[in-house]
């Protein structure tokens, strides 16, 4: 048997009653961790659900997009349900398709997420990238993420009205950027869940290259598009790890070559043949599960990131192992000799 692009059709692994932890980024449980700590989080997350109309998000879809099932965009549907049911998700979030230039989907709402993917997605991938993407969205809709997606593009949106009132504004824009910080990291836990729904790295790969070269894939070489990422992680002095930084905080999403790189470095991890292998978290276990064990499986998935990164900053870090107070005495010192140089 072959896919409807002709390539032979893959025999797939059900993750029967597999817990969302599988395949979430350690990081992306500790940031929301970490968020939860915020003072007065709690209050603001309960009243931006109470201004976030839910009801009328979703009239929105149903008026001006197309609903996909069987009469409508079923192919697309099918190959929808099948990363379902990989990935044992037993109640379908719905599915729309609305008009749009560029590739995009999402995961929104608060009680009951849905899914929404642009037309130029559609067109830009094949049905196994697709997989990949409608698999991606379904690992954000069973880990919870669409609650804290909606609450972020509703705060960016005030973020503009209040911006006249500076202490407001300074504490929104805290929030924000903790929120941006764990949206990041979400995405490479979306990475994960999309790729044990199509079960293929390959495709997964291609669809990362797609979206960054506009689907020019067959100008794209994938052993350099990797060494692009590596190539981005230990570019220059600390200088560039400040520009890094800088230009990563007002983004929700990591870089293309970089996400494809972690995903690359998950599945060579061995984790994710263990997954398929069926050594994973099953569901029931969900309530049992400890926070100071996700804080400590951050805590070392940050120290491991820095032990591999060749990003000046995170070297640095890493050779004074980790505290803020080694780096900050570093820097200190770095500061005070180039001062004392400076007047000389």
């Amino acid at each position: 048997m072959t896919d409807t692009n002709g390539r032979p059709a893959r025999h797939r692994v059900t993750l029967t009653d597999i817990s969302s932890r599988a395949w979430e980024h350690p990081a992306d449980r500790g940031a929301l961790a970490a968020v939860r700590q915020l003072k007065g989080f709690d209050l603001v997350l309960r009243k931006m659900s109470g201004l976030i109309n839910e009801r009328a998000l979703r009239l929105v879809f149903l008026g001006s997009a197309v609903r996909a099932g069987d009469r409508q965009f079923p192919r697309l549907y099918r190959t929808y349900a099948e990363a379902a049911a990989t990935l044992d998700v037993r109640e379908l979030p719905e599915l729309y398709v609305m008009t749009g230039p560029m590739p995009n989907a999402m995961c929104i709402g608060l009680d009951k997420p849905f899914i929404v993917v642009n037309s130029a997605l559609i067109d830009l991938l094949d049905e196994e990238e697709l997989r990949f993407v409608l698999g991606h969205e379904l690992g954000h809709a069973r880990s919870g993420h669409a609650l804290y997606q909606s609450v972020l593009v509703f705060l960016i949106r005030l973020s503009g009205v209040v911006a006249w009132m500076p202490l407001g504004a300074l504490g929104l824009r805290a929030l924000i950027a903790a929120l941006m910080e764990w949206s990041r990291k979400a995405e490479l836990s979306g990475d994960r869940a999309g790729l044990l729904a199509v079960q293929d790295p390959s495709a997964a790969l291609r669809t990362h290259m797609k979206l960054a070269s506009g689907g020019h894939l067959e100008d794209v070489d994938a052993t350099a598009f990797l060494e692009q990422a590596a190539e981005y992680d230990a570019a220059g002095d600390l200088r560039d790890s400040v520009l890094k930084f800088l230009l990563l905080e007002a983004r929700s999403h990591p870089f293309l070559a970089v996400r494809a790189a972690e995903l690359r470095h998950w599945v060579d991890s061995g984790e994710y043949s263990r997954i398929l292998a069926g050594d994973y978290p099953r569901r029931q276990d969900d309530a049992s599960a400890k926070m100071t064990e996700e804080a400590r499986r951050a805590a070392e998935a940050y120290k491991e990131a820095f032990a591999r990164s060749q990003d000046p900053l995170a070297k640095l870090i890493n050779d004074l192992g980790g505290t803020v107070d080694g780096v900050r005495d570093r820097l200190a010192g770095w500061l005070g000799s180039w001062t004392g140089s400076g007047r000389g």
